[in-house]
């Protein structure tokens, strides 16, 4: 037979922890003496030594009686508490990204607010603010229904163990969709995209235009940026030759070549070429854990700037 205070000195437990153990029912004693103090008996001191197991792996005091009651399994109460334990985790590591992100941004109390909020939320509640987003921006307008689609259906997936770069990225994003001067912007591209739509004499035709403009992007800037890297200026024969091309592929049915037609396309791709369009998808990058998008912004400028020299 044990006293309470052998077996604290056999198991390292406090008598205190001890005592209330036995005070909650986890570890009735075997007999008393007949001062009244308590005694334990071998088999006690196993049971001691299993509710410490399951206190240490964060077990309830509730959970652990019905361990000891054979009302429930070791197996099933730590399957339970594997869940729970996950969510833990998962919100610990939020946070420390969140905090990683505070020292980086050097951030005052507001703004580390906003970032916890921002940080906290669920991914259905990122992927809601992002359908509102595009709701806003296309809502009422003939807009290409499955270029629309592709636009929304990129959401951001921040990972359950996210750096704080991703956490930073998130946050930065946001606050972009979040922003009404970028929603009106976002909303004025739209607007222009319908408008060139209802121009042409069926959606069929406008949604080939828009197509051969997207597909022969790539090559435009990739021409635009090497001419660029050489320090060539937008009004050289290389600038006035890609003006050439692009205003070939872009004139349509009724279009004229003329310095009209040729300064509204440079005015087009210029409210497409602001800076917080490229960021959004940049951005969308870094959450995801996509390979980094690189910047067309300059590249664009020098084309439009070329356009503009050619009209």
């Amino acid at each position: 037979m044990f006293t309470i205070g052998e077996l604290s000195r056999r198991t390292g437990l406090p008598v205190k922890t001890i005592r209330f153990y036995s005070d909650e029912g986890l570890l009735p004693p075997t007999e008393r003496t007949p001062a009244g103090y308590r005694l334990y008996d071998t088999r006690a001191l196993a049971r001691l030594e299993l509710v410490r197991t399951l206190r240490e792996l964060g077990v309830g005091l509730a959970d652990v009686d019905r361990v000891l009651a054979h009302a429930t399994s070791v197996a099933e109460v730590a399957d339970r508490h594997v869940e729970v334990l996950d969510e833990q985790i998962r919100v610990l590591r939020l946070r420390r990204a969140v905090l990683r992100a505070v020292v980086k941004r050097r951030s005052e109390m507001d703004e580390v607010k906003l970032m916890n909020r921002l940080a906290s939320m669920p991914d259905e509640e990122r992927k809601r603010l992002v359908d509102e987003f595009w709701d806003e921006v296309s809502e009422g307008l003939d807009v290409e229904s499955d270029f629309y689609a592709r636009m929304r259906s990129a959401k951001p997936e921040l990972p359950d163990d996210p750096s704080p770069e991703q956490v930073e990225a998130w946050i930065e994003f946001a606050e972009l969709v979040r922003d009404p001067d970028f929603r009106r912007l976002i909303r004025t591209m739209s607007e222009q995209h319908a408008e060139q739509r209802a121009a042409e004499e069926d959606a069929d035709s406008a949604d080939s235009y828009a197509e051969v403009q997207r597909a022969h992007w790539c090559d435009w800037s990739g021409r635009a940026k090497a001419a660029l890297d050489a320090g060539l200026a937008p009004d050289s024969a290389e600038g006035r030759a890609l003006a050439d091309d692009i205003v070939r592929t872009s004139l349509g049915a009724g279009d004229t070549d003329d310095a009209t037609f040729r300064s509204a396309l440079a005015d087009r791709f210029a409210l497409g070429n602001d800076r917080r369009a490229e960021r959004y998808w940049q951005l969308l990058a870094v959450i995801n854990g996509w390979a980094p998008i690189p910047s067309g912004h300059d590249a664009a400028e020098w084309l439009i700037a070329a356009l503009r020299a050619s009209a």
